[in-house]
């Protein structure tokens, strides 16, 4: 594997560590209840770090397509999330949220900072990376 793979890997490995640990901080320290879409993008962003970790450990890019898959649905999610928390046409189409509206922004930083926002930013990060790991492999 080429010292550019596993830089790319090594970057895929950052970004889901403090991402994934980010979401853990603003849940169990500041004790932000997540809403259902923050769930999704979670259940995208966790295995990204497993993922990355094994591969890392052994050498292996060809996870690239995987990582590129789930960021790609987590950042889906991600965009329609933070358009319902900043476009008010969009968020009379949030889902039925149980206990935690998924329009709520618990953090609003510069105006326009908000956790979907914060998520799409790794999720874009990883894509980016996960696509210059493909075509490194070839």
């Amino acid at each position: 594997m080429s010292k550019k793979s596993e830089n790319l890997l090594l970057l895929i490995w950052v970004v889901s560590l403090v991402a994934t640990l980010g979401s853990l901080y603003f849940s169990e320290v500041r004790h932000y209840l997540p809403c259902e879409m923050c769930w999704y993008q979670r259940i995208l962003m966790y295995p990204i770090l497993l993922i990355t970790t094994i591969a890392i450990w052994q050498k292996n890019a060809k996870i690239a397509m995987t990582t590129l898959a789930f960021s790609a649905i987590g950042g889906a999610i991600a965009i329609y999330h933070y358009g319902i928390q900043k476009l008010s046409f969009l968020a009379s189409t949030a889902p039925a949220c149980k206990s935690v509206s998924c329009t709520a922004e618990y953090i609003n930083w510069l105006g326009f900072i908000t956790i979907p926002f914060l998520s799409l930013v790794a999720f874009v990060v990883i894509i980016v990376a996960s696509i210059l790991l493909v075509k490194e492999a070839k």
